[in-house]
């Protein structure tokens, strides 16, 4: 989402050039020559970020600061001085400002310091903004990065049919997520969504977990179950960890694919099903077939639509806002009221390889609330590898 900033400068040349620059680079410009027209758009809510002169014909620009103390949403502001005095900015600082920058502005600094604090802006959307969409799913993933916006447009496609969906990425990057947003923005949202991890299953039980048995079929059998694919009728089936099957297993499911008909273990009567499948792997399935670990003909009767979800390390303008989403659900659970992350330790999460992806940062949030007793997060309640 693109950021509205206020820039609030006397200067009339000053305040045009600055509300260029920021234009071309796709910010949308409020401008502002006194305090008194500041304080209207802070009133209003209209702005996500403030550039603040400190010397203003109606006031002095940092009063500014102590008038929006106790904003549950303050905007970041950034003063801007040409008096260049160490003393006024330790003391803007400690009265909550967000950066300090010198005239003449140069512009690559003034980019650094806004995108420090649209890292703020959007992590107080993700913790304040309950989305009252129907689709609840669409909660659970937190989109900003190009990278996430295609994929989950490719999803929206992929909810509009009823082809087989492969979802490819790293453990932890969303993959079940994914698959759950397909099922809420497509016409089986009020079907079933039946998902089974083939790795948790072991290879002797995992053909009666998806098509079902008869009573009797082996040991312990002692009734009827029906299997996955059975319950999912007129739903979806996601299989992750795809890759974990035996080829024996891979060879029934491609079957059972192209019929949509299986028999139960013990069984001789067919079950036909209308069951959309959405498989998920973080294996490298192209080079399975080429050792011969996976079936070509059940990679490509799944990748009818083929989805590859970034790694959190490639998309990291989503750790703000993943992180503010944690953070919110983490509150009522925990009994806390944590309103952020302050500056420095949210540039220690975007410099982090994130090996575990999203699982890992949500972790790691987790972790940093218990020892959290103040209102935001800071680098020494962050754990030492990040440090």
């Amino acid at each position: 989402m693109t950021a509205t900033i206020l820039v609030v400068d006397d200067e009339k040349n000053a305040r045009n050039n600055i509300g260029s620059y920021l234009k071309s680079q796709g910010y949308e410009v409020l401008l502002a020559a006194t305090l008194g027209e500041a304080r209207e758009y802070v009133m209003a809510q209209a702005a996500d970020i403030i550039l603040l002169d400190i010397q203003l014909p109606d006031g002095y620009g940092p009063d500014l600061l102590s008038e929006t103390a106790t904003l549950r949403n303050r905007p970041p502001i950034i003063l801007i001085t040409a008096y260049g005095d160490i003393d006024m900015a330790v003391e803007a600082m400690k009265s909550g400002a967000h950066d300090f920058i010198q005239k003449p502005i140069k512009f690559d600094h003034l980019e650094q310091s806004i995108q420090r604090a649209q890292d703020i802006v959007d992590m107080r959307k993700e913790l304040n903004h309950y989305r009252n969409s129907q689709k609840k799913s669409l909660d659970a993933i937190v989109v900003k990065s190009a990278k996430m916006r295609e994929v989950i447009k490719k999803a929206q496609r992929a909810a509009l049919t009823s082809t087989s969906v492969l979802i490819s990425g790293e453990t932890g990057t969303g993959k079940e997520v994914v698959a759950q947003i397909i099922h809420q923005m497509g016409p089986r949202a009020n079907k079933p969504f039946i998902d089974i991890n083939c790795a948790a299953v072991q290879d002797t039980m995992l053909e009666s977990e998806l098509f079902g048995h008869e009573a009797g079929a082996f040991t312990g059998a002692q009734k009827r179950k029906k299997g996955l694919m059975e319950v999912a009728d007129e739903g979806i089936l996601f299989l992750d960890e795809i890759s974990s099957m035996t080829p024996d297993m891979q060879a029934k499911l491609l079957r059972a694919l192209e019929e949509q008909t299986f028999r139960r273990v013990g069984g001789t009567s067919a079950i036909r099903v209308d069951v959309q499948i959405i498989a998920a792997s973080n294996q490298n399935l192209p080079e399975m077939i080429k050792e011969g670990k996976f079936r070509e003909d059940l990679y490509y009767r799944l990748k009818v639509l083929n989805l590859e979800v970034p790694a959190l390390r490639d998309r990291k303008e989503d750790i703000p806002p993943l992180a503010g989403h944690f953070i919110k659900l983490n509150n009522p659970q925990m009994g806390l009221n944590i309103q952020g992350i302050t500056p420095p330790a949210m540039e220690l999460l975007k410099a982090y390889s994130w090996p575990g992806n999203i699982r890992e940062l949500r972790n790691v949030i987790e972790r940093a609330m218990i020892f959290c007793d103040d209102a935001t997060l800071d680098i020494q309640h962050l754990p030492a590898e990040l440090v």
